[in-house]
């Protein structure tokens, strides 16, 4: 009987006059033809594990190289916190600060002017133009499409004056019709900020012919645009006045702003210190940085013992990056670069100090001492530590130079030509298998063919027996 069976995709025809099982001897034969391209996968899949371990120690070490670079700068430990004796004033200090402190009272804050009109139902019978006249003298020239409040709104607003104008509720005629107020605001504080508005073209206004529509009955300016001030040396000879257009004083001391909520006739008090803390952290965030490679290479290159529970037996692991050199001579390469003298001092002075594992502890007690008797020389230590430690990292992790990540690239193209090759015993096999599947169909055909044969001539050879 014909018995069709498929396996692994393709059709085979099982013994039609043999009996064979020709699917099993085709699957058989073809194990062993596979062979080549079992060992070409199980060779990409080590190969992908190692490259994946490579980008994994590649990235850190490109944050090492990201962390040494800052703490490299001849500023990097210039971290100063800023506060203040009031509430009202909030202090924020850069790097260009120093240490220091200076009293003052605060007398205005910054205000954005705005005005209203008086209360109307509609800005004028027609459309009328009006001029924006700025505190330098600049006229903004504004045209309404109509005499309404709606479309002078919206005619001030396109205008790209620097004021936002608003209809307001004002109540309601004896007549019974809605009265609305126009609010026009300085859209940013201080005096620089002032305008008026006025009914008429800017030649009005020169000419002294136009109206201030802040001046016509009803209407007022409710607040005055005002810059921020604050007096140095409040009830003394040496008494100075700061103004500001903003709350904000970017530089009332060099590197440090100051903002102010309200007025204080009481001295306020803003001192400036080290920031001590955040300075640690640049030290021991370059230590945390370095202590990552180590940990991950480590563990990478380890060799682990597992014991079955079956049997006994014992097998060993190794790290995918054991024996690897280039990892192997970045990791060494950054590990002198922390531990080396800066100008014959130790990293140890300043706190960090090497491990007999090749790790790096940081001792935050060391440091402050050190910063604290001697910021100047700390700061050299470690700037010189992180532009060493920074040289080796980016010679390791550089995106386009860097060891590892030639090596990365490197592998990346084994890898692919492993895949090629796969790919290419892929059609192989399958060209292999159909050919055993062609022949083994043949040998049945021609056992079929045999067998009619033998059937034929035992039925002439029975004939010829009855007939004798």
């Amino acid at each position: 009987m014909t018995t069709t069976s498929a396996t692994s995709g393709s059709l085979a025809i099982d013994g039609l006059v043999s009996g064979l099982d020709t699917t099993s001897l085709i699957n058989s034969l073809m194990t062993i033809e596979q062979v080549p391209q079992t060992l070409l996968k199980s060779k990409v899949t080590s190969t992908n594990s190692f490259i994946s371990s490579l980008q994994t120690i590649n990235g850190l070490f490109q944050t090492v190289a990201t962390k040494a670079t800052a703490a490299s700068s001849a500023t990097s430990l210039a971290l100063f916190t800023a506060s203040s004796s009031a509430s009202s004033v909030t202090a924020t200090a850069r790097s260009t600060a120093a240490i220091g402190s200076v009293a003052f009272t605060v007398d205005a804050t910054a205000a954005a002017q705005v005005g209203v009109t008086a209360a109307m139902s509609e800005w004028s019978g027609s459309a009328s133009p009006l001029t924006l006249v700025k505190a330098d003298g600049t006229n903004i020239a504004i045209t309404p499409a109509s005499g309404s409040l709606d479309d002078t709104v919206s005619a001030i607003n396109k205008a790209a004056a620097g004021v936002t104008a608003m209809k307001v509720a004002a109540g309601t005629a004896s007549d019974g019709t809605k009265l609305y107020r126009l609010q026009v605001s300085s859209n940013t504080t201080g005096a620089a900020n002032a305008f008026s508005l006025y009914r008429g073209t800017a030649e009005d206004v020169a000419v002294g012919t136009a109206t201030d529509v802040f001046s016509e009955t009803g209407a007022a300016v409710v607040r005055q645009a005002a810059d921020a001030s604050v007096t140095l040396y409040a009830g003394t000879a040496a008494a100075q006045t700061i103004t500001s257009g903003t709350n904000t004083f970017a530089d009332l001391l060099p590197g440090v702003g100051v903002t102010v909520s309200r007025t204080s006739t009481d001295p306020v008090t803003v001192t400036v210190g080290q920031d001590t803390t955040k300075a640690q952290a640049v030290a021991s965030g370059l230590v945390d940085a370095f202590n990552a490679v180590l940990s991950y290479y480590g563990s990478n290159t380890s060799v682990t013992s597992t014991t079955s529970v079956t049997d006994g037996t014992t097998s060993t692991t190794a790290g995918v990056l054991l024996g690897d050199a280039t990892t192997r001579d970045a990791v060494q390469r950054l590990g002198s670069a922390m531990s080396n003298p800066v100008d014959g001092k130790s990293p140890s002075s300043i706190g960090l100090t090497i491990q007999k594992d090749g790790t790096f502890s940081f001792d935050a007690d060391v440091f402050q001492a050190a910063l604290t008797s001697d910021p100047e020389s700390t700061q050299a230590i470690l700037s010189g530590v992180a532009t060493n430690v920074a040289s080796a990292a980016n010679a390791a992790s550089d995106k386009y130079t860097g060891s590892i990540t030639t090596s990365i690239t490197g592998q990346q193209s084994v890898a692919k030509d492993l895949n090629d090759q796969i790919d290419a015993w892929t059609d192989r096999l399958t060209q292999r298998r159909a050919t055993l599947q062609a022949q083994y169909t043949a040998l049945e055909t021609s056992l079929s063919t045999l067998q009619s044969q033998s059937s034929w001539l035992t039925s002439q050879l029975s004939t010829l027996t009855t007939s004798s």
